[in-house]
């Protein structure tokens, strides 16, 4: 850091005159060099314009190792970031790049995975390998990471270059339960926390679930360690998932109630197993309904769990419409810390007693009736579907909330 060193009775002058011609540098405190003369950092960008007073002595000398000043240890990461960076490119500072650096990111462990649009500038190539190391310096990280648009490859793929380090494996914890997982190969929501924590107090003791979707486990794993299912049939068609939910199951110890179907659910073989099925794919998981019928149980039925992406009109509502009793109510979602930088979703709960909007209510009818259309086929008997819960989690997008609908189907008696 470029400093302007003086004898201590001038040392208040030079910090005026510094401060005068908006030359100081915040970042760092006045220490002591070269035995007892005293030094006073300078922006860097600003050293062209950097004129030794005459009236006192001092000169241009360079700190090793600056020391920070309070007002810089007070500072937010995203604000360290973008002082770290103006002192790296010095006079080519500019607006453009100013809106460059981003001021959200999500963090997991010693690594930060940095927004599709972050340093996209051309002046930002040019600095190679010493921008990464500064960025993930300024945020207190070993690795980064940017992500790059979900790949349509039906899979929800993430395209991710890791930036720094040697691999993309990381660890996240969720209500006392450890996910692993590659960035740069999985998906990880960090919205659908409430509904994590909404499954983790379903009462399952004794029973078998299937998952159709299970990714990472992120649903499988609360169902298990919190709900206390008694087994867990996960199905899951991506291969690098599927590394991690094997891993992320051992990892909480619950590898030997659980057994992984890799490949399309669509084409899963079980029957007559399930007590209760979870469906957690979005935009829609209407191709799954037909399986999660197969596999309940048909001598007693079972619970679905239904996530769809459900549009709101943005007309004024008309006067909301009760829903059926809610199975259970939801627990208080955590957010996230002030640290760890999510995309901001804002979420609902329906809760027993609780109103519903008439889109999401026109919705769960519907598909209570398809569903109990599709039994009625499979099995040659009428059924009977009941609309147990609807679970706002997430706004995916405007007029768009991601719903869940937990619906009890029971054969009729004959």
């Amino acid at each position: 850091v470029p400093a302007l060193a003086t004898e201590p009775q001038f040392a208040q002058r030079l910090r005026e005159h510094l401060e005068e011609e908006q030359l100081l540098d915040r970042c760092y405190r006045l220490q002591e060099v070269l035995g007892d003369r005293v030094a006073l950092p300078v922006l860097e960008e600003k050293l062209s314009q950097l004129q030794l007073p005459q009236e006192m002595p001092c000169e241009l000398v360079w700190i090793q190792d600056p020391i920070p000043s309070r007002a810089a240890r007070r500072q937010t990461p995203a604000q360290k970031l973008r002082g770290e960076l103006r002192r790296l490119l010095g006079e080519s500072w500019s607006e453009e790049l100013e809106r460059d650096v981003p001021r959200a990111w999500q963090r997991h462990g010693d690594l930060v995975l940095l927004h599709e649009d972050s340093f996209k500038a051309a002046p930002w190539g040019k600095l190679g390998p010493v921008l990464w190391e500064t960025v993930a310096s300024a945020l207190g990280a070993r690795r980064l990471a940017r992500r790059g648009r979900v790949l349509p490859d039906g899979m929800r793929s993430p395209s991710v270059t890791l930036l720094l380090g040697q691999d993309g494996w990381v660890e996240h914890v969720d209500n006392g339960i450890r996910y692993t997982f590659d960035v740069t190969k999985c998906m990880f929501s960090p919205g659908n926390i409430t509904e994590k924590l909404r499954v983790a107090s379903l009462p399952c003791s004794g029973e078998v679930l299937v998952d159709l979707y299970a990714g990472i486990g992120y649903f499988t794993l609360p169902y298990l360690v919190h709900a206390a299912a008694a087994f867990a049939h996960a199905c899951e068609w991506n291969s690098h998932a599927v590394e991690a939910l094997r891993r992320n199951l051992a990892l909480n110890g619950v590898q030997d109630r659980c057994r992984v179907h890799h490949g399309d659910s669509r084409q899963l073989e079980l029957r007559d197993i399930a007590d209760r099925v979870n469906l957690g794919l979005i935009p829609s998981s209407e191709e799954g309904w037909p399986v999660a019928c197969r596999v309940l149980k048909k001598g007693t039925g079972g619970v679905l769990h239904i996530h769809h992406n459900v549009e709101t009109l943005p007309t004024p509502a008309p006067p909301q419409t009760s829903v059926l009793r809610a199975e259970r109510g939801s627990p208080e979602g955590a957010g996230s810390d002030g640290e760890t930088q999510h995309p901001t979703e804002g979420g609902g709960k329906e809760t027993l007693g609780a109103r519903i909007r008439p889109e999401w209510q026109r919705w769960a009818e519907a598909t209570a009736a398809r569903i109990r259309g599709l039994l009625a086929e499979l099995h040659g008997r009428p059924w009977r579907t009941s609309i147990l819960h609807v679970e706002a989690v997430k706004s995916y997008a405007p007029h768009v909330h991601h719903l869940v609908l937990d619906l009890e189907c029971r054969p009729m008696l004959p």
